[in-house]
């Protein structure tokens, strides 16, 4: 039985390993906002690299990626359309409406993964000519519907209907590399379906900080722009960038074996209280569970959670939980079995 807390809360909880710590400690470094720190200029050509993509920029945040690609996007008072429960729509939306004076309209779709009609259908123009849609925002994997996959010739079905609509189609990739994963598509399949995307060092990946948006040269100009004027330009970021490096070289590797886990927590759960989740309904390294389903409030779950030495989120009312590089198989059988001790006795009485 370990002694240290098992962090299922997220996959950014991870703490850099030994050769990011050493990448971190020997980076070369100069000054960002003035485009010569050469780790920072390595990072951003070898996520265009990957991404088939013709720029890169490296941000502190995967919020500040989205808000720079909508900002650079969609002109104020105009709509983006994304699936409801996505990050840009709900968890930013404030955010949104601050910086750039923008709006969303949600799509109730199956795992959170809109169909090529679905999307065709709300970009129809407004016949009043009032409300106009400058953008379809996706989300892969799509965190709130369960960390699911959208598959690559869906992707390819949506952005038709966003080149015949005329409108720029977006990709929140936090994920993306677990997605490729789960899916076995390469991620720069992925990008060349789409006028921009951004993805998450600090998820999956591993590294303690950072976000990379990719795009085309002139997309890439504006959005450099706008990182500077939202207060998102840093100095000497080569030290953060080095382990970003390392997380692209060594963390794709591992992303199944953080799924494998996922998959067997859900089992464990599944067998200790029957009905609060679909085990087949995990498709990555994202865990929701239904408490109410046993009679438990998910935050009273949560805290019963802690006092076992198990943390976890509460998102949408229902428990959330992540694997990572920080689990292990172990870590998930403690897990399983602490899940037990703090649901024993739930919906008795």
């Amino acid at each position: 039985m370990t002694s240290r807390p098992i962090d299922l809360r997220s996959d950014t909880v991870t703490r850099p390993d030994e050769r990011m710590r050493r990448a971190m400690y020997e980076a070369e470094v100069g000054d960002d906002w003035y485009g010569d720190d050469p780790t920072v200029n390595r990072l951003q050509d070898r996520c265009a690299e990957l991404t088939g993509k013709e720029a890169a920029v490296y941000v502190p945040t995967g919020t500040l990626a989205n808000e720079i690609a909508l900002h650079v996007f969609v002109r104020p008072g105009h709509l983006v359309v994304a699936p409801a429960g996505s990050h840009v729509s709900g968890t930013e939306v404030s955010t949104a409406a601050m910086l750039s004076g923008i709006a969303f309209v949600e799509l109730d779709a199956p795992r959170g993964q809109p169909s090529a009609e679905l999307v065709a259908e709300a970009l129809r123009p407004d016949p009043y000519d009032v409300a106009a849609v400058d953008l379809v925002s996706l989300e892969n994997t799509h965190n709130w519907a369960g960390g699911t996959v959208m598959a690559v010739d869906e992707l390819h079905g949506v952005g038709k209907a966003c080149e015949e609509a005329g409108v720029g189609l977006y990709l929140d990739g936090a994920r993306i590399f677990n997605a490729s994963v789960a899916s076995g598509t390469p991620v720069h399949e992925y990008a060349a379906e789409t006028d921009a995307l951004m993805f998450c060092l600090s998820k999956g990946l591993g590294a303690p900080i950072g976000s990379v948006l990719c795009g085309d040269a002139e997309f890439i100009r504006e959005a450099r722009r706008a990182k500077i004027l939202f207060g998102g330009a840093w100095r000497q970021a080569g030290v953060l960038a080095a382990a970003g490096l390392v997380a692209l070289e060594d963390g794709p590797n591992r992303l199944q074996e953080d799924h494998a886990n996922a998959r067997r927590l859900a089992d464990g759960i599944a067998e200790a209280t029957p009905g609060s989740l679909d085990p087949s309904a995990v498709e990555t390294n994202i865990v929701y569970v239904d408490t109410a389903s046993v009679g438990v409030d998910p935050w009273e779950a949560r805290d019963r959670l802690k006092d076992q030495g198990v943390l976890c989120s509460v998102l949408g009312g229902r428990v959330r939980m992540l694997t990572h590089r920080d689990v292990t198989a172990g870590d998930v059988e403690e897990t399983i079995r602490r899940w037990a001790a703090a649901m024993s006795g739930a919906g008795s009485g």
